[in-house]
């Protein structure tokens, strides 16, 4: 058995969480809204209480996630604006090379891995809402997918986008010293 291509799958176990609190608010409110919309869908008739209390859970993971676990779990930020011209432009935020190095990497698999289970998990129930022709569990399930997927697209195309403006610093690095070795060389000369 190939113990390297498990390994990969499962969780680092030579260090701790760097941040437990985190990684527990970061859990905590994604549970929170997936464990009482099945759980109230069990045993509260009310919908309108099951659709507030869902999409609360769900906007403060939202919120937690973008604006606390993400910074400090993974070094990133993201957020979206619109310009003058009416267009969405992304904005991408990270910690230098160094600093996301140096990132924990038990909390950065948990932060990763609970990202992309939770949007699964919200598409599974919109399938099963579309299948039993339940139009207000599915109107509940989406605004908690599009929270969800929110997430999902911004810290990806964030790390995409540190990972190229890493590769362009060191580039730039590379290139400088290469011509201030080729100049230095040359003035002796």
């Amino acid at each position: 058995m190939d113990f390297n291509a498990v390994s990969s799958l499962v969780a680092p176990q030579e260090e701790n969480y760097a941040n437990p609190s985190i990684c527990f608010f970061h859990v905590l409110f994604k549970g929170g809204a997936l464990a009482f919309y099945i759980l109230a869908a069990l045993f509260v008739d009310n919908f309108v209480i099951i659709f507030v209390i869902t999409v609360l859970l769900a906007a403060l993971d939202f919120w937690v996630v973008k604006n606390v676990s993400g910074r400090i779990l993974v070094g990133l930020r993201w957020w979206n604006e619109i310009n003058d011209d009416g267009e969405s432009v992304w904005e991408f935020e990270c910690l230098d090379q160094e600093s996301l190095a140096r990132m924990n990497k038990k909390d950065s698999w948990l932060f990763w891995w609970t990202l992309y289970i939770i949007a699964v998990a919200w598409i599974i129930f919109a399938v099963f809402s579309l299948i039993r022709l339940h139009a207000d569990y599915l109107l509940v399930v989406g605004v908690c997918l599009s929270l969800s997927i929110a997430n999902v697209v911004g810290f990806t195309k964030c790390r995409k986008d540190s990972k190229k403006q890493i590769q362009q610093f060191a580039t730039q690095t590379i290139a400088s010293r290469l011509s201030s070795t080729m100049q230095s060389a040359f003035s002796v000369v």
